[in-house]
Formats: structure tokens, sequence, C-alpha cells
């Protein structure tokens, strides 16, 4: 029982230490790529701007998108690419 304990307790701080890991990009992310905007769906939707994403060798392009907020009154707030020592890291976007 003790040893069942301890895994699992080794095992929820690594998957824990995981989420919180950063990747540092030595190369500058290359300017936003203006997209034409369409139609939104409904008045309820809010458009999500595309981002450069970096998949391992180089920046891909992630399309913008209408999405629905999760609450009534949700604000997106962007994700964006923040300078670092040593590079670049990817700051999430999320929902306020």
């Amino acid at each position: 029982m003790k040893k069942w304990m301890l895994a699992l307790v080794a095992t929820a701080i690594l998957g824990t230490s995981a989420a919180f890991a950063q990747i540092v990009v030595r190369v500058a992310p290359p300017p936003p790529v203006v997209e034409a905007r369409p139609i939104a769906p409904s008045p309820r939707h809010v458009w999500i701007d595309g981002y450069h994403r970096w998949d391992g060798h180089r920046y891909v392009w992630v399309g913008g998108r209408w999405v629905i907020p999760p609450r009534r009154g949700g604000v997106w707030i962007p994700g964006h690419w923040d300078r670092r020592p040593g590079g670049y890291i990817w700051i999430q976007g999320h929902w306020r």
C-alpha cells in the first residue's frame, strides 16, 4: 500500500511539473499573418486571432477562428511570444 501511494504522489508531482515546462525558442517569431476575417456565425461568437506555433523545427501559422465564449461577457486575452533570456516563450491565450 505504501509503495502504491508513493508511486501515485510521484506521478502527480511529475505530471504537474511537466505542465509548467516552457520551451525556449531561440529564433524570433515572424510577424503575424493578416487574415481575412469571415463573417461571424452568430452575434455571440468572438474572433480569436491566429498565431505562430513552434513545431520543434520552425514556426507554423495557426489560423484564427470564431468561438463562443465559455461564459457571458468573457473576454479573450490573446496568446503571445514573450522575449526571455536566451529566446522566446509562448504565453498561452485564455479567457478572462
